[in-house]
């Protein structure tokens, strides 16, 4: 097996004898990939070094097993433990998460949510505390519910004001979630995160709605970065998938036999899908943001629009705390309309937006949140994942839309 197959998150950068030109150039690269940067980062990241007549990122492999003489020593044995194909994907997502940071560790999941429960049931203990967001993504109830039944007390508070801060004491895990989904409050991750650890307590960012190119959570002091690689970071809306990265060596290897037991391991051909679109992420993320804001500041002229967030926006009461750990803005807004039959027809006079749920993908989708239950939000509040469409067009519609709602 090649070392381009069998490499970790990030590649070494130390002694090349013996690989050659090759060897120097895939140095270089990381160098430049690690300083450089958003867009070359991306298009660069977990990439194997150069071969003469070999693809620039293979193809992906499937395999149950491996040949396996002698003793298992090596990095591929089984085909639910590793995989060459995730092993690349998971170098090009450390490399957005930490870039140039030692000791890093990348494992991905066939989902979000196994990602998220990959953490959370490694880490907790009958009898320990774990501080979860009361505002945060629809199914963490679910598994608030489920910690509880394995006896680990679960604390809740918003997201809003750092309010997590005041539920902390004698915590063993804190989870946040900024901004928030649905509702796009932002919290100040190196506060809670300086105060999670002078507890005692572990600190995990779900990263999701900001992508790396939105924010690094561990730079900002968290010990995990979660997040659902299904939405933006793919953003195609043709997987599911997850991951963790984490600087922590027992947290990880806790979270990395969790995945092993429960066999929750994403296919080789997603896998493979989900690092070829890395490749396009900042500029989605960068068209996204743009035209998220675009968007925003023509729904904050609109009498029957209520509640209009956006992070990004001036004025939006998330927008000081975003502006100082994050650099770029999401591609989500939210707002209200009047009522339920109003929010109906806002959606169905939509013609450049789909009527799905998820976010992130370079087709606009929208939806009334209420509709599924579990979100504190009104009957009215519609969750707009702006895509990359022509501002201008996608502007251009939703005014429509608002317009033929109105009758």
């Amino acid at each position: 097996m090649s070392e381009s197959a069998t490499g970790g998150a990030h590649r070494g950068t130390g002694d090349d004898a013996g690989r050659g030109d090759a060897g120097r150039v895939a140095r270089d690269a990381d160098q430049v990939a690690a300083g450089g940067g958003d867009g070359t980062r991306a298009v660069r990241a977990g990439l194997p070094e150069p071969a003469k007549y070999e693809p620039t990122l293979p193809g992906p492999v499937f395999a149950a097993h491996y040949h396996l003489p002698g003793e298992p020593t090596g990095p591929y044995t089984y085909g639910r433990d590793e995989n060459p194909t995730w092993t690349l994907l998971e170098r090009a997502v450390g490399e957005l998460e930490a870039p140039g940071q030692d000791g890093v560790e990348t494992l991905v999941f066939a989902s979000g949510m196994a990602a998220t429960s990959a953490v959370l049931f490694s880490q907790l203990r009958a009898g320990e505390v774990c501080v979860l967001p009361d505002d945060g993504y629809q199914a963490l109830p679910l598994v608030r519910a489920q910690l509880e039944a394995y006896g680990i007390e679960v604390r809740t508070a918003p997201t809003r004001d750092d309010a997590q801060l005041d539920v902390l004491d004698g915590a063993k895990l804190l989870w946040i979630e900024t901004p928030s989904n649905p509702g796009l409050d932002v919290c100040d991750i190196r506060r809670l995160a300086e105060a999670a650890h002078a507890r005692g307590a572990l600190v995990a960012v779900d990263n999701t709605l900001a992508t790396p190119l939105g924010q690094r959570p561990l730079e900002l002091g968290a010990d995990f970065a979660v997040a659902s690689g299904t939405k933006q970071l793919t953003g195609h809306g043709d997987l599911v998938l997850g991951y963790v990265v984490g600087r922590n060596p027992d947290a990880m290897t806790a979270v990395r036999r969790w995945r092993k037991i429960v066999g929750a391991i994403p296919g080789p051909m997603e896998a493979w899908l989900a690092h070829r679109s890395i490749a396009t992420l900042q500029m989605r993320v960068d068209r996204q943001s743009a035209t998220a804001l675009a968007v925003a500041e023509a729904l904050r002229e609109r009498p029957e629009v209520t509640g209009l967030r956006y992070p990004g926006l001036p004025g939006d009461p998330a927008h000081e705390i975003a502006a100082q750990q994050m650099r770029r803005y999401g591609c989500v807004v939210s707002f209200t309309l009047p009522t339920r039959a109003r929010a109906d027809r806002f959606l169905d006079a939509l013609r450049l937006v789909d009527d799905a749920t998820s976010f992130g993908g370079v087709r606009s989708t929208a939806e009334r949140r209420g509709r599924w239950g579990g979100d504190a939000v009104p009957e009215g509040f519609i969750r707009l994942s702006v895509g990359a469409e022509d501002p201008e067009d996608l502007v251009a519609d939703v005014l429509r839309a608002l317009d033929a709602s109105a009758a």
